[in-house]
């Protein structure tokens, strides 16, 4: 039987793969590099000559899931506004509360719970990328909202605006990981993650009529 030889890009892509549900079920602290050389059919040395460090390989799996993704691709070309604002809140919610059809969703949102028990580096790779991605236009939304009247003005860092409603979308999802919910939401997950939206933008202090107006969009747009 002959040995399909794959050539340094794939075999980097392959040992990334592999590496995701262990650290996922271990922890980056918690697995070895023999382990993770096993778990891609390889010697260590290979890996290690593929990835001289867990830091690399870190990156590589930060990499590997944010590129290409299409929906932020799409965000990222929107302008500034009030609408734009209640698309992103959505995007997010939605794609944390219902993303588990997405390919190796759980194991994502594993890496990151394991990340903030151990060093937090994964979660401070993640949340660089999402930054330099995203904030800049959640800011830019914001103050159009504020200056169209759609928000009310309130002190403190946009940012951590944005950040505060990321806590929400991604502690309902960590609660629905052990597929038996850990809280006693109340619905279905479509029915809390549409709850959450709202309370999220009550909270950006975004007004009722903008929101009720936001809504009415996403239903239209799901009709179209």
């Amino acid at each position: 039987m002959a040995v399909t030889r794959l050539d340094s890009d794939e075999r980097r892509k392959a040992i990334v793969r592999a590496a995701v549900p262990l650290f996922a079920r271990k922890g980056f602290a918690g697995t070895t590099t023999r382990e993770l050389a096993e778990a891609g059919g390889i010697s260590e040395a290979l890996l290690f000559r593929h990835f001289p460090s867990k830091q690399l390989l870190y990156q590589e799996i930060l990499q590997l899931g944010c590129e290409g993704d299409p929906a932020l691709e799409q965000l990222a070309r929107l302008e500034p506004s009030t609408k734009t604002l209640v698309c992103m809140v959505r995007f997010m919610v939605r794609h944390f509360v219902l993303g588990d059809s997405e390919p190796e969703w759980d194991s994502r949102l594993r890496l990151e719970l394991h990340s903030y028990l151990e060093d937090g580096e994964y979660a401070r790779l993640l949340f660089e990328t999402v930054s330099e991605r995203v904030i800049p236009l959640f800011e830019a939304s914001l103050a159009a909202a504020i200056a169209a009247g759609d928000v009310v003005p309130r002190p403190g860092a946009a940012a951590n605006r944005f950040w505060f409603a990321h806590h929400v979308a991604a502690l309902i999802a960590f609660a629905d990981l052990p597929g038996d919910r850990s809280i006693p939401y109340r619905g279905g997950l479509a029915t809390v993650a549409d709850e959450a939206i709202t309370f999220i933008l009550r909270g950006i202090g975004m007004t009722d009529a903008a929101i009720a107006a936001g809504a009415a969009g996403a239903l239209k747009s799901a009709a179209d």
